[in-house]
């Protein structure tokens, strides 16, 4: 059975959704999932785990979220070859080219540590209530599962 970790950042709680929406339907593609809120989570755990997921909010313009600096530097220092990672995370359109800043950030700093990316990274406007940002995640966790099939 495929594992994952799903780890976000969230003042507004938009990502600890995004997280928990990615992480249900993980779980029914068979994976067993872990969710854990960023400041908490360590790069390592990734290490332990088939599928890496960050779900970051961009701050004003274009800024990673505060409580994540650590745990994104630290990604530097960790190997994840062979890894699947996904980044999926919500932000707000109304900062134009700063919009889902930290979701580009995140994957790029994902496919350095040796991981291979298993979806497109997935924008979310704001909270993720409607059917269609529904869908754009499940279809997210989906390719992930697929990716991690393939591999």
């Amino acid at each position: 059975m495929a594992t994952a970790k799903v780890v976000f950042a969230t003042i507004t709680g938009n990502n600890e959704d995004v997280a928990d929406i990615v992480a249900q339907e993980l779980e029914k593609k068979g994976v067993e999932v872990s969710v854990e809120e960023i400041s908490q989570a360590d790069p390592e755990d990734f290490a332990d785990v088939d599928i890496c997921v960050v779900c970051p909010y961009t701050y004003d313009e274009g800024a990673l979220p505060d409580e994540g600096l650590d745990f994104y530097d630290d990604l530097e220092d960790v190997d994840l070859t062979g890894k699947i990672y996904g980044v999926a995370g919500s932000g707000d359109t109304f900062y134009g080219e700063y919009f889902g800043l930290a979701i580009d950030e995140f994957g790029k700093k994902l496919a350095a540590s040796g991981a291979v990316k298993g979806a497109e990274n997935v924008k979310i406007n704001l909270a993720p209530d409607s059917e269609e940002d529904v869908q754009k995640l499940d279809a997210f966790a989906d390719a992930l599962v697929e990716a991690y099939n393939n591999k």
